[in-house]
């Protein structure tokens, strides 16, 4: 029991550290539950993950109260709303449609790979450093772009397309959702401080969608696992602001190409 309480403090600990750095918040649970804690059922996994995201959900909403609160007013006042809150609403419903339906799709794709293959800790470690080079490619691109063109108001039904098709893509664990969602709209010229906002914004319905219909039925709430929530929003309360700046002036892009060689290294000598 002390060692289930322990589980869920460090994973949800790593949960509302690694939401906000443009590293797999997922692929970090993945490589913890598969090497130190010998869990590597992808579908329990995933869900557990999912679960976690509720923290950081929560502590997102309170950063954001007054966007949400704009946004939540907008639907039921929308003629009376000012256009780039509009914008931005269309946005997120147009991303959060695309995301649930790609992201189902690849998840019910991982889950029949496990009648086929034998999931082990060297495969999970090794497919989660191959996707956090193709996160760390995407950044260090971006990195390159001038994105001090775009804000909400110039959001395009195209842009809308594109961001909900690369958050699908973080359903696969090691595949950073806000380091691919942010890179994505500094490669289309969106300014930082939008392409932040934007990328936050976007994990809110997902998360909260996904957990109704993917983790909720199946998760058993114990004292263990609301521990673990609790870390997650704790944790991700505390570090949201201050990573937030710190993106601004520091591109990650290489800190996560480092970080996926290491992991990939790893599972060289988990093979020795």
């Amino acid at each position: 029991m002390v060692t289930e309480l322990i589980q869920y403090i460090i994973l949800g600990t790593l949960q509302g550290i690694f939401e906000w750095l443009p590293i797999s918040s997922e692929g970090i649970l993945f490589l913890v539950n598969a090497n130190i804690f010998n869990n590597t059922n992808l579908d329990i996994v995933i869900r557990q993950a999912l679960f976690l995201h509720l923290g950081t959900f929560f502590a997102a909403l309170i950063y954001f109260r007054k966007q949400v609160w704009k946004l939540t007013k907008t639907i039921f006042q929308y003629k009376k709303s000012e256009s780039e809150t509009k914008s931005v609403l269309k946005f997120l419903i147009i991303t959060t449609i695309i995301t649930s339906v790609l992201g189902l799709i690849i998840l019910i794709g991982l889950k029949s790979l496990e009648q086929y293959f034998e999931i082990s800790g060297i495969i999970i470690t090794f497919a989660i450093g191959i996707l956090l080079l193709f996160t760390a490619i995407i950044q260090i691109q971006a990195s390159k772009q001038d994105s001090t063109l775009r804000k909400s108001k110039d959001i395009k039904k195209s842009d809308s397309i594109l961001l909900g098709i690369m958050q699908s893509l973080a359903v696969l664990p090691g595949v950073s959702r806000s380091g691919t969602t942010i890179s994505t709209l500094l490669l289309k010229k969106f300014n930082d401080t939008t392409a932040l906002k934007l990328s936050f914004l976007m994990s809110l319905p997902i998360v909260f969608l996904g957990n109704i219909v993917l983790a909720i039925e199946d998760v058993t709430l114990t004292s263990f696992s609301l521990v673990g929530l609790a870390f997650s929003f704790i944790f991700g309360i505390l570090t949201i602001h201050i990573l937030m700046k710190l993106s601004r002036k520091i591109n990650f892009g290489y800190f996560v190409l480092i970080f996926a060689i290491l992991v990939l290294l790893a599972g060289v000598l988990m093979m020795i």
